[in-house]
């Protein structure tokens, strides 16, 4: 069976979501089954998701997921190296997953591979420390040095899901991983543009939905359902305002030498996070203030949410111990026993079966389940904020 393994945060579900699904199935095969990794409660730029993981998880597997799996709290807030390392390890670790599936400005899969090899090429981090040197950001620095071996084909990291799409072919490389690689031309609005017709993208959405604008023209029917339904019943939106002195409650009670411990506090960044937290009244200020011209604000976000939720330097080192199913499918379902029986990571199906796995393990779900305990704390329905809820829900059927 075609397997195509797809890597998103569907946060949320939208039709460019559904857009992805459709033409990789078209390009493989009707038959096609997906498997998702998913970030859960937050994501990747370092911020709360609109809706929970089980939300999104559940329109995902309406809309043509067949299974869907949570990528750990430390991959889901890592670098984008770290992010795609851990998603594609725990796809490949399914043992079925035989395509990775991923979107991309650049729409062909050669461009993307070759600025992956040249960044694989061991002299580039001198290279990059060269350019570092004359004080422009790590970004800058590192398509400079690309630069230098590739020409302009290092203008492939102009863009969003480009550099994503590098990252996921240098896991691929990095871990051996037995998966052909296909990427679908984004359709529509940029990453964090605004659109037009049908196709927005998911940063112009949550940005609607926390205005409480109209969006069901621009998602599935039956994502738009669940995400109904999460409204109705006060579980969301979820926005990070909602979460902010929860959060900066947390980052004022922490040392200094935790925020020091974080990932990718060098170079002074921790100790600038860890004055601003001390001292700033609000999450936007305390980012401005803790903000350098080196690096993205993106970078500043994660660490300080990292720092909120106990994430330490090297929990995201290597890949995910274990693959914890959110949503599932019929054909998903018989889909299981193929993973069952080839792959090389336990699936947990029942929040009860993590007490199985190693005390590693457990603690790496711990995580996820304290995550999901403060980001309940955004919920508008006093009795929808009881904690606990990732030790008794198991994966929505559909």
């Amino acid at each position: 069976m075609t397997v195509a393994g797809v890597i998103a945060e569907y946060n949320p579900f939208h039709n460019g979501h559904l857009f992805h699904i459709l033409q990789t199935k078209h390009a493989l095969g009707e038959d096609t089954a997906v498997v998702c990794c998913m970030s859960g409660d937050f994501v990747q730029r370092g911020e709360a998701a609109v809706f929970s993981k089980y939300a999104r998880a559940e329109a995902a597997a309406r809309c043509g997921a067949d299974l869907v799996f949570e990528l750990p709290l430390p991959w889901s807030l890592s670098s984008a190296e770290g992010f795609a390392r851990g998603a594609v390890g725990l796809l490949n670790g399914l043992g079925v997953v035989t395509h990775l599936s991923f979107g991309s400005e650049e729409g062909e899969v050669k461009p993307l591979e070759d600025v992956a090899c040249a960044l694989m090429n061991p002299g580039i981090d001198s290279e990059i420390r060269r350019e570092l040197e004359e004080g422009v950001s790590y970004a800058a620095a590192r398509q400079r040095a690309l630069a230098n071996s590739v020409g302009a084909l290092s203008s492939v990291l102009d863009t969003p899901n480009n550099i994503l799409g590098v990252e996921y072919i240098k896991a691929v490389y990095n871990l051996r991983a037995d998966m052909a690689l296909l990427t679908i031309p984004r359709h529509g609005a940029a990453h964090d543009g605004e659109g037009e017709g049908e196709y927005r993208s998911a940063s112009e959405l949550r940005a609607a939905i926390g205005s409480g604008r109209e969006v069901r023209e621009f998602m599935p029917g039956e994502a738009d359902e669940v995400y109904g339904r999460e409204r109705d019943r006060g579980r969301g939106p979820v926005q990070m305002t909602d979460l902010e002195p929860m959060l900066l409650s947390r980052l004022r009670m922490l040392g200094e030498e935790a925020f020091n411990g974080l990932p990718d506090a060098s170079e002074g960044l921790g100790n600038r996070l860890y004055a601003a937290a001390r001292e700033e009244p609000t999450w936007d200020a305390l980012l401005a203030a803790a903000k350098t011209k080196r690096y993205a604000l993106a970078r500043i976000r994660r660490m300080a949410v990292c720092a909120a939720l106990g994430i330490r330097a090297g929990m995201a080192e290597g890949v995910p111990p274990y693959a914890r199913l959110l949503a599932a499918t019929d054909r998903g379902r018989q889909l299981l026993r193929g993973i069952a029986n080839r792959g090389r990571l336990p699936v947990i199906t029942k929040p009860a079966a993590v007490k199985t796995l190693s005390k590693e393990a457990l603690a790496l779900y711990n995580l996820g389940v304290m995550a999901h305990d403060l980001y309940v704390l955004g919920y508008s329905a006093n009795e929808e904020r009881r904690g606990g809820a990732d030790w008794k829900t198991g994966p929505a059927l559909i």
